[in-house]
């Protein structure tokens, strides 16, 4: 082998790699293109292992055509590499579009849970006639839960409530605490704290120790209502109740008062609303009588205002109770109070 028959296959080399350089499509067709010509065992390399054969002086002229032949390859590999990846980067562009004039996807909104907005909207009807809203502690005394309340420790109507109780002892000894059964406690605490006239209702969660079912929950919140002053009698106590039912069911709501008992008030009443569904006329929702219960209420009793040292003679008052989840049951006809509770979204989305 000679220097001009080198320089000839060099020439051809180049040709040749040159045109299946232009046929490559893929990032691993430049790799076996790369191994197969500048690879240490490529067909360059094996031409440049033979130049010590060659003349001295034929050696150093092929030998720099050679390296120049070398430079010119791996220019055009580099080149044809980044063609290649914009036509990848161009396909992908194409395939997957973006229009950044067209607005953002909106991000999900958020909602309050259908007892936080019943809650309200019945805070909200008492407020705009006049009453201030107020919270309490889940944790009590049974001084304020029962005995403020004219429920002495061995009062039969304490099987009412299926108490959560917790044993607590201090440097004062051992006393009785319990989970809140109801919001009626508060009724105490405000007395205490303030003189009349009070006006407040309460909202808060309840605890009881009772089985689960359709109407049932062993936690669940209540609206705590009370109002005292000189002079106030039991047609103030259905005025306002009667115009609470108005503004939460309808306008065209009727309002039945009935004589119950509860130890805190007396007179006692639970008071109702004709069914919505059967105008009166009896369904399964209202058990075919054509009311439908939604609140306990009274005349505070005399001996709750003593033991906070109001004077019975002198001020009189009604207080009120009712469950929001059991407003929003009979308002919007949900068949299980459980349902508040399951963190459901396909029920929670509804509200």
């Amino acid at each position: 082998m000679n220097g001009e028959s080198t320089l000839r296959e060099l020439q051809e080399l180049e040709a040749a790699a040159s045109q299946e350089l232009g046929q490559a499509r893929s990032q691993d067709d430049l790799e076996r293109w790369r191994v197969a010509y500048l690879g240490r065992r490529g067909r360059l390399t094996s031409i440049l292992r033979s130049l010590p054969s060659l003349a001295a002086e034929e050696r150093r002229g092929v030998g720099a055509a050679a390296n120049q032949m070398k430079a010119r390859l791996e220019q055009a590999l580099e080149k044809r590499l980044q063609s290649l990846q914009a036509e990848v980067a161009s396909r992908l562009a194409e395939a997957e579009s973006i229009d950044v004039t067209l607005p953002g996807r909106p991000v999900a909104q958020g909602r309050l849970h259908p007892t936080t907005q019943m809650i309200r909207e019945v805070c909200g009807a008492f407020v705009s006639m006049g009453f201030q809203v107020m919270e309490g502690p889940e944790v009590e005394w049974d001084y304020y839960n029962f005995q403020a309340l004219n429920i002495p420790p061995d009062h039969p109507a304490r099987d009412m409530w299926d108490t959560l109780w917790i044993d607590w002892a201090d440097d004062r000894g051992r006393r009785t605490m319990l989970l809140r059964t109801h919001t009626s406690p508060m009724q105490a605490r405000i007395m205490e704290q303030q003189r009349p006239p009070v006006r407040v209702v309460v909202p808060g969660k309840c605890y009881r120790y009772e089985a689960t079912d359709a109407t049932h929950e062993s936690q669940f919140f209540q609206v705590e209502g009370l109002a005292v002053d000189e002079g106030i009698t039991f047609a103030d106590l259905k005025g306002t109740l009667f115009e609470f039912a108005r503004r939460i069911f309808g306008p065209e709501r009727r309002v039945r008062f009935r004589c119950d008992y509860f130890p805190f008030v007396e007179p006692g009443v639970d008071v109702g609303i004709d069914c919505f569904l059967c105008r009166g006329a009896g369904c399964r929702v209202c058990k075919n009588s054509g009311w439908i219960e939604i609140m306990g209420a009274g005349m505070v009793h005399p001996q709750v205002l003593r033991n906070v040292g109001y004077d019975p003679d002198r001020y009189t008052g009604f207080a009120f109770g009712l469950g929001p989840e059991r407003i929003a049951m009979l308002k919007y006809g949900i068949d299980d109070i459980r349902l508040f509770y399951a963190n459901d979204l396909r029920f929670l989305k509804q509200f």
